[in-house]
Protein backbone atom coordinates (compact mmCIF):
# COMPACT_ATOMS: atom_id res chain seq x y z
CA UNK A 1 0.00 0.00 0.00
CA UNK A 2 1.27 3.25 -0.68
CA UNK A 3 1.71 6.44 1.57
CA UNK A 4 -0.86 8.68 0.26
CA UNK A 5 1.84 11.78 1.51
CA UNK A 6 4.57 10.62 -0.32
CA UNK A 7 3.02 8.95 -3.36
CA UNK A 8 5.31 7.88 -6.27
CA UNK A 9 6.46 10.97 -8.58
CA UNK A 10 3.54 11.72 -10.88
CA UNK A 11 3.55 15.50 -11.82
CA UNK A 12 5.04 18.04 -13.39
CA UNK A 13 7.63 19.22 -10.75
CA UNK A 14 10.30 17.17 -9.61
CA UNK A 15 10.32 17.51 -6.14
CA UNK A 16 13.92 18.49 -4.90
CA UNK A 17 16.86 16.44 -3.89
CA UNK A 18 15.98 17.41 0.11
CA UNK A 19 12.66 15.21 -0.28
CA UNK A 20 14.06 12.46 -1.50
CA UNK A 21 13.99 9.46 0.85
CA UNK A 22 17.17 8.25 2.52
CA UNK A 23 16.62 5.15 3.24
CA UNK A 24 15.54 1.76 1.40
CA UNK A 25 12.61 1.70 3.62
CA UNK A 26 11.66 5.37 3.19
CA UNK A 27 12.07 3.94 -0.72
CA UNK A 28 9.61 1.00 -0.21
CA UNK A 29 6.96 3.34 1.57
CA UNK A 30 6.91 5.62 -1.43
CA UNK A 31 7.24 2.82 -4.17
CA UNK A 32 4.69 0.32 -5.12
CA UNK A 33 6.27 -3.67 -4.25
CA UNK A 34 6.76 -3.83 -8.43
CA UNK A 35 8.57 -0.52 -8.74
CA UNK A 36 11.13 -0.98 -5.86
CA UNK A 37 12.13 -4.21 -7.16
CA UNK A 38 12.88 -3.06 -10.36
CA UNK A 39 13.95 0.83 -9.11
CA UNK A 40 15.91 0.21 -6.13
CA UNK A 41 16.89 -3.89 -6.32
CA UNK A 42 17.79 -3.50 -9.78
CA UNK A 43 14.93 -5.88 -10.85
CA UNK A 44 13.98 -6.41 -14.48
CA UNK A 45 10.40 -6.51 -15.85
CA UNK A 46 9.64 -9.38 -18.49
CA UNK A 47 9.93 -8.35 -21.69
CA UNK A 48 6.95 -7.31 -23.56
CA UNK A 49 4.95 -6.27 -20.90
CA UNK A 50 5.58 -2.71 -20.27
CA UNK A 51 3.34 0.04 -20.54
CA UNK A 52 5.91 2.39 -22.71
CA UNK A 53 7.23 -1.06 -25.05
CA UNK A 54 5.30 0.31 -28.62
CA UNK A 55 4.58 4.02 -27.49
CA UNK A 56 4.78 6.62 -29.94
CA UNK A 57 3.07 9.56 -27.80
CA UNK A 58 5.57 12.49 -28.07
CA UNK A 59 7.28 14.03 -24.36
CA UNK A 60 9.11 13.59 -22.01
CA UNK A 61 10.23 10.36 -19.66
CA UNK A 62 10.84 11.07 -16.36
CA UNK A 63 12.18 8.57 -13.26
CA UNK A 64 9.28 7.34 -11.56
CA UNK A 65 10.93 7.56 -7.87
CA UNK A 66 12.06 11.03 -8.40
CA UNK A 67 10.53 13.09 -11.68
CA UNK A 68 13.65 13.70 -13.44
CA UNK A 69 13.82 14.46 -17.15
CA UNK A 70 15.47 11.31 -18.22
CA UNK A 71 14.43 11.34 -22.20
CA UNK A 72 12.75 12.75 -25.08
CA UNK A 73 9.93 10.78 -27.35
CA UNK A 74 12.28 11.53 -29.99
CA UNK A 75 15.12 9.67 -29.18
CA UNK A 76 12.81 6.62 -28.36
CA UNK A 77 12.99 3.56 -31.36
CA UNK A 78 11.78 0.46 -32.16
CA UNK A 79 14.29 -2.16 -31.28
CA UNK A 80 12.03 -5.17 -31.05
CA UNK A 81 13.69 -6.19 -27.46
CA UNK A 82 10.79 -6.00 -25.14
CA UNK A 83 11.54 -2.81 -23.56
CA UNK A 84 11.02 1.06 -24.38
CA UNK A 85 14.44 2.22 -26.29
CA UNK A 86 16.17 5.13 -26.90
CA UNK A 87 19.72 5.86 -28.62
CA UNK A 88 20.05 9.27 -26.26
CA UNK A 89 19.60 10.33 -22.94
CA UNK A 90 18.97 13.62 -21.62
CA UNK A 91 22.50 15.02 -20.87
CA UNK A 92 23.28 14.57 -17.37
CA UNK A 93 20.09 12.79 -16.28
CA UNK A 94 21.88 9.26 -16.60
CA UNK A 95 24.78 7.56 -15.22
CA UNK A 96 26.51 4.43 -16.51
CA UNK A 97 27.92 1.73 -14.36
CA UNK A 98 30.03 -1.16 -15.38
CA UNK A 99 27.79 -4.26 -14.72
CA UNK A 100 29.03 -7.49 -14.68
CA UNK A 101 26.50 -10.21 -13.17
CA UNK A 102 24.59 -12.40 -15.08
CA UNK A 103 28.13 -14.03 -16.55
CA UNK A 104 28.20 -10.99 -19.08
CA UNK A 105 30.18 -7.70 -18.96
CA UNK A 106 26.97 -4.69 -19.74
CA UNK A 107 26.56 -1.51 -18.31
CA UNK A 108 23.56 -0.67 -16.33
CA UNK A 109 22.03 2.94 -16.31
CA UNK A 110 21.08 4.58 -13.75
CA UNK A 111 18.98 8.07 -12.82
CA UNK A 112 21.58 10.61 -11.55
CA UNK A 113 19.74 12.32 -8.87
CA UNK A 114 18.02 9.27 -7.25
CA UNK A 115 20.14 6.20 -8.01
CA UNK A 116 17.67 4.31 -9.06
CA UNK A 117 17.86 1.26 -11.87
CA UNK A 118 16.68 1.85 -15.08
CA UNK A 119 17.92 -0.75 -17.33
CA UNK A 120 21.16 -1.22 -19.45
CA UNK A 121 22.76 0.83 -22.13
CA UNK A 122 24.40 -1.27 -25.13
CA UNK A 123 26.93 0.28 -28.05
CA UNK A 124 27.59 -0.98 -31.22
CA UNK A 125 24.27 -3.16 -32.30
CA UNK A 126 23.91 -0.33 -35.59
CA UNK A 127 19.70 0.07 -34.71
CA UNK A 128 20.43 3.92 -35.02
CA UNK A 129 23.03 6.10 -36.15
CA UNK A 130 24.05 6.89 -32.94
CA UNK A 131 24.17 3.55 -31.99
CA UNK A 132 23.38 3.46 -28.67
CA UNK A 133 20.05 1.70 -27.04
CA UNK A 134 19.04 2.40 -23.22
CA UNK A 135 17.20 -0.09 -22.71
CA UNK A 136 14.66 0.88 -20.18
CA UNK A 137 12.58 -0.93 -18.52
CA UNK A 138 8.68 0.68 -18.32
CA UNK A 139 8.28 0.59 -14.56
CA UNK A 140 11.44 2.62 -14.19
CA UNK A 141 9.39 5.45 -16.23
CA UNK A 142 6.91 8.07 -16.48
CA UNK A 143 6.06 9.67 -19.72
CA UNK A 144 4.58 13.50 -19.83
CA UNK A 145 2.70 14.22 -22.91
CA UNK A 146 4.00 17.36 -25.01
CA UNK A 147 0.93 20.07 -24.47
CA UNK A 148 0.92 20.66 -28.32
Amino acid sequence: MRCHRHPTYRGTVSPSDNDLPRTEDEWRVRLSPEEFRVLREAGTEAPWTGEYVDTKTPGVYHCRACGLELFRSQDKFDSHCGWPSFDDAIPGAVKEIPDNTLGMRRVEIRCARCDSHLGHVFEGEGFTPKDTRHCVNSISVRLEPSAD
